[in-house]
């Protein structure tokens, strides 16, 4: 992707050999603790549920059960708290999920409000999640899924809307101590707003969202050239501190070698790792492995590194990955995820590292990660693409990757809904790679606009056309809002845990006089004022909530 910096200050804990030395050990700890349970907590606790007897059965999930179109559906009752009941019934599909002939469909010619539900009894105690399959017009007061009268609390998921009609799997997670639960799919319409359920779950364990990060690689700079944040009710406050209160628990940030105007080298990067860390926020690095950006049209080498023979360069990945870790780690905030490589769909370094000869490649991301672990062992390894229409060519690029000895962690994809398809294509990318390759998978990219009106006339916005901006999320501060709350719940459903998160992209970027997006000339601009999280008034918009713990 195309296109900073909080105040610097001293290395948190110092860098003595033995302050380093504890900051490893503690930070090893804490990779462990913050990534490899949440791939396995939903695995885990459906085995044990499972054991011991904790199945649970939802009668008729498909809707099909009566064999025709009915307002009452075996099984499930309705209520409405303005009598509207009939806007709840079932109906036959051609287009059904998994090949089913019947749906739930909430519709009205009129306004209405309807609450279809089911009550579960006698449930052995413990975790469960919910979920359903859906697919909606979008436009409704509120549309979503939850469970009620279970016990613990429960975070209701918003039903997305997917303008192409197609499936999209959503879930939602409680923790039962009442021995019984309550499913309950909720539309409060207005006329000819439609919601379609079908394929309802209730299984043990959680389906958690651990990863809520921002890539904030500009906002070094731009505090430096005098951005201001304020809050929704209008206090200037530091970006950060508003992220970390909002829930985001991860940053993202990018390195590059030799930047022409030093816009993030490996100075602003250690200065930004320590902003982070005094907000409480864990760290993944992104590696670019060149002098400016870096993305599937555009792997040039570092000028530094451009005569370099194919040796010369795996000796360059080796060396430059540990150097700029090593730096992090000794100041006590090392990465405990690292990108080898940002959009390397065509491979890096090129031409020696296109995919057209990915004996190659695979050779440089060994030597990259290497390089890593040498500086820190306990970091994950994430290996970053664009996301696509067609997964097999993510497949493809995955498969080479293990077939030529590549060690990896995490997938890591792009997605932006008006470049990359409508959620059901990132849901159809992350479960099936997930489920092919045995790896978590997480959004290290993504963003939506608020409007598609500019605020700097120094630079073309990165994107603002009408015409390729999806119906079901108007360029308005909700629908960015919705959009981004859509795209976490697509991550959290991806079946068996596998889903870690997602980041959002330069949440901070402003416009700043000097905090532009070319590295020869930061006064062009950033053209990505209307993605960002603050409003042309740099006042915080409702997105920002999207953070919050599920």
């Amino acid at each position: 992707m195309k296109p900073r910096t909080p105040l610097p200050g001293p290395a948190d804990g110092g860098s003595s050999p033995r302050r380093a030395r504890q900051a490893l050990v503690a930070a090893a700890a804490a990779t462990a603790l913050l990534i490899t349970p949440a791939v396995t907590a939903s695995a885990t606790a459906a085995a044990t549920s499972q054991a011991g007897g904790g199945a649970v059965t939802v009668v008729n999930p498909g809707f099909d059960a009566d064999g025709t179109g009915t307002a009452t559906p075996a099984g499930w009752s309705t209520y409405s708290p303005d009598g509207t009941a009939s806007a709840s019934y079932t109906e036959w599909t051609a287009e059904g999920y998994n090949g089913d002939s019947y749906q739930l469909t909430h519709w009205s010619t009129a306004a209405y409000h309807v609450d279809t539900y089911q009550k579960l009894t006698g449930i052995p105690n413990g975790f469960y999640t919910l979920g359903v399959w859906t697919r909606s017009s979008g436009g409704h007061k509120s549309d979503y899924i939850a469970l009620t009268g279970c016990g613990g609390d429960n975070t209701p998921t918003a039903v997305p809307a997917d303008s192409d009609g197609n499936w999209v799997q959503i879930v939602t997670s409680v923790h039962v101590t009442a021995r019984r639960c309550t499913i309950n799919l909720v539309t409060a319409g207005n006329a000819g707003d439609w919601t379609n359920f079908t394929g309802v779950t209730f299984t043990s364990g959680t389906a958690s969202l651990p990863i809520r990060g921002g890539d904030v690689s500009t906002l070094y700079r731009g505090e430096q050239d005098g951005g201001v944040y304020y809050t929704a009710s209008g206090r200037p406050e530091n970006a950060l501190a508003q992220l970390a209160d909002a829930g985001m628990n991860w940053v993202r940030l990018r390195v590059w070698v030799n930047p022409a105007d030093g816009m993030n080298d490996e100075v602003q990067l250690l200065a930004s790792a320590r902003e982070a860390k005094r907000h409480h926020q864990h760290l993944l690095l992104d590696f670019h492995y060149s002098d400016t950006w870096a993305d599937p049209g555009h792997q040039s080498p570092p000028a530094a590194w451009a005569s370099d023979t194919f040796p010369q360069l795996e000796a360059d990945m080796y060396a430059y990955s540990k150097q700029v870790v090593a730096a992090l780690v000794a100041q006590g905030t090392p990465p405990q995820m690292v990108q080898v490589g940002n959009e390397i769909n065509n491979g890096l370094l090129w031409p020696s590292g296109s995919t057209s000869d990915f004996a190659q490649l695979a050779g440089l991301l060994k030597a990259g990660i290497a390089g890593v672990h040498a500086a820190f062992p306990p970091a994950k390894i994430v290996l970053h693409l664009a996301a696509a229409w067609d997964e097999s060519g993510l497949a493809w690029w995955y498969s080479q990757a293990e077939s030529y000895g590549v060690p990896f962690d995490i997938i890591g994809l792009s997605y932006y809904d008006y470049w990359h398809g409508r959620l059901d294509v990132l849901q159809g990318d992350l479960d099936g790679l997930t489920a092919q390759f045995g790896k978590p998978a997480m959004v290290v990219e993504t963003a939506y606009p608020f409007t598609l009106a500019s605020n700097d006339p120094t630079a073309s916005l990165s994107f603002s056309d009408p015409a390729s901006l999806d119906p079901g999320y108007p360029a308005t501060p909700a629908g960015q809002a919705a959009n981004f709350r859509d795209v976490l719940s697509v991550v959290q459903a991806v079946p068996n845990g596998m889903g870690l998160g997602a980041f959002y992209w330069e949440p901070t970027w402003t416009v700043v006089k000097g905090n532009g997006w070319d590295p020869t000339d930061p006064s062009s601009g950033d053209g990505w004022e209307n993605q960002a999280m603050w409003d042309y008034t740099d006042t915080a918009l409702p997105v920002i909530s999207d953070f919050a713990a599920r």
